[in-house]
């Protein structure tokens, strides 16, 4: 978006970024086919402020800083169409007679600015571009038409129209003998309805959409950053239309209700390929249904953003190299696991590698990977694929989950002949890997030379960036973490920059975060590598003890470390890292 070099050649001479680093940010953008100042804002590398500085002298623009709670006129905003100012990054905030006045993120951005000059040629008006901040742009994007008032008019009328037919479900059929059939709602407003609900789940970044049959009402719910809350209530009534909707959508069988079905569909939105993954559920209540919703700009992520550092990278970078051998992931399910393998592959994919996934289901189609679906329900299961997926020539092999016997057997056995093989594990830890491939009949001395990485995570909610503050830790508080660092690994307790009185970041809750005072996720995590002392613990009958010490011995850092070591930084809060670990 920018020009690359010359952008990156002004940040170096402002002593704003080295050249080793901008070196790695334009293979990182080449390779992720991202441009540098995405890179950079995504990361935070440096203050989006100083960034809008350097670009206005660069590109002699003006720089348009907006002020706290600086309503734009409904009048203008809405001259550029939303779809279209997230999608391009600009945002229309006043006029001066026939010039309009334009805020960009990427004021270099070609398509852009044919964009803006298309729009505003329409509106026979000429346009004056300013330089914005995201977090500019974000709250200017919020001051559109809101979710509440969009669905205001539609569910009143709803409300009317089925006033007379609300009646409280019951797991037993009730039969009026005088009545016949009952309302149905018209097929366009249920349309519109169920659209509005998709889009709006997907720009709040929910991961699943749950739409449940209750006694009186219909209860639609977001799982945000983890969190499951409801964010509206619909009639009673119009269920079974919003159920259809979503059975013809997915290519579902509308008259079956008795029975559990699961389908598939992709939408544009915001000029994004969405896809959305439906499960239907029968209840006494009626039909549940679950949407996973699949947005590859959200779950597709680079190593550097899952939030692996120091240790944990260099580690895991370097086993990732190795041409044999496995790498397995654990963790509880929705701990960002298949997250992860999709970010290794990622690094992984190159033209002159053969990368064969089994997976249940494909979560993301990826460009050069040759990705399979298992179904179990007609004998393609993982061991099955794994077997005929030996004859692809595979050079590395990823393996959605190894959950039985004969998949931990053949994914063991690849990794000795020849193949680097990423899958997943359900286990507490990292250490827990070695019993748990032992439970599942991998004898121990083919372990070793099989084995490369064990690696544990978890997701904790990322602090709000805009209504985060600074505060001094509570005298308990202080004592944890003093407790916490003092288990660190000797190299690690060296190089920690922080001191008593240790200080936290809280958040209040912003326009930016929906009040909510989190935004996003970030993984904390632990990983451990095989080495010539783990060899002989696994051979010796190994304990959790024994593995524990070897871990400690390798320097490797716990879940609970690593997450106050994000504490520290300022990105998640101390009350969600001893809760998440709190099991562990």
């Amino acid at each position: 978006m920018i020009q690359e070099e010359l952008f990156l050649s002004t940040l170096i001479q402002k002593g704003l970024l080295k050249q080793s680093d901008a070196s790695v940010l334009l293979q990182e953008a080449q390779s992720l086919e991202k441009s540098v100042e995405e890179i950079i804002y995504e990361r935070n590398l440096i203050d989006e402020k100083i960034l809008a500085q350097v670009k206005g002298e660069l590109f002699k623009l003006p720089i348009k800083q907006f002020v706290k709670d600086e309503i734009i006129p409904q009048s203008i905003l809405n001259l550029i169409p939303e779809d279209t100012a997230r999608h391009y990054g600009f945002i229309a905030f006043s006029k001066d007679n026939n010039i309009l006045n334009v805020g960009m993120v990427y004021p270099n951005n070609l398509k852009a600015q044919e964009a803006l000059k298309f729009i505003t040629a329409r509106l026979n008006l000429d346009f004056r571009v300013f330089i914005i901040t995201p977090s500019d742009l974000r709250n200017a994007l919020k001051q559109y038409q809101t979710f509440s008032e969009e669905f205001q008019a539609l569910l009143a009328d709803f409300q009317k129209r089925f006033s007379g037919v609300q009646k409280k479900q019951s797991p037993f059929k009730l039969v009026d003998l005088e009545s016949t059939a009952g309302a149905v709602a018209e097929e366009a407003p249920i349309i519109k309805l169920f659209a509005s609900i998709l889009k709006y789940g997907v720009r709040s970044r929910a991961s699943d959409i749950h739409i449940e049959s209750e006694r009186n009402k219909v209860r639609v719910r977001f799982r945000i950053d983890g969190n499951l809350a409801t964010t509206l209530t619909l009639p009673l009534a119009i269920h079974s239309a919003i159920t259809s909707r979503v059975k013809i959508m997915a290519n579902l069988k509308i008259d079956e209700t008795r029975l559990p079905q699961d389908g598939r569909f992709f939408s544009v939105i915001d000029e994004k390929e969405i896809d959305f993954r439906i499960s239907t559920f029968p209840t006494a209540l009626g039909e549940k249904i679950a949407i996973r919703i699949l947005d590859p700009s959200v779950g597709l992520k680079s190593i550097h953003e899952l939030g692996l550092e120091g240790r944990n990278l260099e580690v895991l970078q370097k086993e990732i190299l190795k041409p044999y051998g496995m790498i397995l992931i654990t963790g509880p399910t929705g701990s960002g696991k298949t997250t992860t393998l999709y970010a290794i592959m990622q690094v992984l994919n190159q033209d002159k590698v053969n990368i064969v996934s089994l997976e249940d289901p494909v979560e993301y189609t990826m460009e050069g990977i040759n990705q399979s679906q298992v179904l179990p329900e007609i004998g393609y299961t993982f061991a099955r694929g794994l077997r005929h997926m030996v004859r692809q020539d595979p050079d590395i092999i990823m393996v959605g989950e190894i959950r039985d016997e004969e998949t931990a057997e053949l994914a063991t056995h690849s990794a000795l002949t020849g193949h680097l093989v990423l899958s997943t594990l359900h286990t507490n830890n990292a250490v827990g890997v070695i019993p748990r491939l032992m439970d599942l009949g991998v004898d121990a001395f083919l372990i070793p030379p099989s084995l490369n990485l064990m690696m544990s995570q978890r997701l904790a909610r990322r602090l709000c960036p805009d209504c985060k503050k600074r505060v001094v830790a509570s005298e308990k508080e202080q004592q944890i973490i003093e407790e916490i660092l003092s288990s660190l690994p000797k190299k690690e307790k060296e190089e920690l920059s922080y001191e008593k009185p240790y200080y936290l970041y809280k958040a209040k809750g912003c326009p930016t975060c929906n009040n909510k005072g989190y935004l996003g996720r970030v993984g904390i995590f632990e990983v451990m590598k095989m080495t010539p002392e783990l060899e002989q613990i696994i051979l010796s009958q190994p304990s959790q003890e024994k593995l524990l010490l070897e871990a400690k011995r390798q320097g490797m850092i716990t879940l609970q470390q690593d997450g106050i070591l994000k504490v520290l930084e300022g990105e998640v809060g101390l009350e969600e890292i001893l809760s998440i670990t709190a099991k562990y």
